[in-house]
């Protein structure tokens, strides 16, 4: 499964799409902790002590941010869906 990569999180991982090892019937959490296991030095731009995504970043399935999802982080996804991370933005 592609997933995308936004501002300070492309150097982490190196490029602005990936391909992830992502399984049939997967959550939205799963790919949280796909993306953490494959880029560790992610895990604090997306992820707080408990493995919970930071509120302050938005991980988008098909444009909806997961927080709003109907099943929120436990919804599945399928492999045709569009996954966008971004950091926090900031500015002024």
């Amino acid at each position: 499964m592609k997933v995308n990569f936004y501002a300070t999180l492309r150097p982490i991982v190196g490029q602005k799409t990936v391909e992830l090892p992502i399984e049939d019937g997967a959550t939205v959490q799963d790919v949280l902790e796909t993306i953490v296991e494959k880029y560790p030095d992610i895990r604090p731009e997306l992820m707080d002590e408990n493995g919970q995504l930071l509120g302050h970043v938005h991980l988008f399935i098909n444009g909806r941010d997961a927080p709003y999802l109907e099943n929120m982080m436990q919804t599945k996804i399928k492999p045709t869906d569009k996954i966008d991370v971004f950091p926090a933005v900031g500015g002024g």
